[in-house]
């Protein structure tokens, strides 16, 4: 908990202001906090990948970019705006953060078929024991998530911050391929830095794309 409330001053900055971008409530950051433990770099048994685990169809419908070279489901702002759209997505939908929470665990299908089951509720407490059980205990671990990030004080736990901050941190566009060699030599930083800072890199190298990375 004392390295996610430490990496959460680098990343929260981030998803609060793509949220804002989608009209997503800012407590809806924490869905991180359970999902990967705040590491772009996790993959879950099913092949869910990065700080919002999201598989490789869904990433794609999001329009994220998945090569050799790139893995946008780790990239820090493009997979927080893929979350964002589809937690918007299904709000829209049910009209209720809950639901939309819970169809992030299990999926439409089985908040649908939750729904009807219970008679056509329309609150995630109505309709609970219907859902999967990993998705009934979704909530309350989000719910639990959002008061330890908020009231850790109280627990006698102080945040583990990283080496940076958000706002010491700069984005420049690379229109050419450029290995993080150069990089790292021009910035002063090491190539693990680099890498850090960019964890949608697959590889020690950005390529030249259609688009500036």
């Amino acid at each position: 908990v004392q390295r996610m409330l430490g990496l959460s001053k680098f990343y929260f900055p981030i998803f609060d202001q793509v949220f804002a971008e989608y009209g997503i409530p800012p407590e809806l950051k924490y869905l991180a906090i359970i999902e990967s433990a705040l590491n772009p770099q996790a993959v879950s048994r099913a092949g869910a990948v990065g700080m919002w685990q999201f598989m490789y169809g869904t990433a794609k419908l999001y329009g994220m970019n998945i090569n050799n070279y790139v893995d946008d489901r780790r990239d820090i702002i493009n997979s927080t705006v893929g979350a964002a759209q589809y937690l918007k997505g299904m709000h829209d939908v049910y009209g209720d953060w809950l639901l939309a929470i819970a169809s992030y665990n299990c999926g439409p299908q089985n908040v649908n078929r939750a729904i009807a089951r219970s008679g056509g509720k329309t609150t995630f407490w109505e309709i609970k024991d219907y859902l999967p059980k990993e998705t009934r205990g979704y909530v309350p671990a989000f719910i639990a998530a959002t008061y330890v990030m908020n009231y850790y004080d109280l627990h006698d736990l102080e945040p583990d911050y990283p080496k940076y901050s958000w706002d010491s941190i700069v984005s420049i566009e690379i229109n050419d391929k450029m290995a993080c060699e150069e990089i790292a030599r021009f910035t002063d930083l090491s190539i693990d830095e680099v890498r850090f800072l960019n964890p949608g890199l697959r590889s020690n190298v950005i390529p030249a794309l259609d688009e500036p990375y």
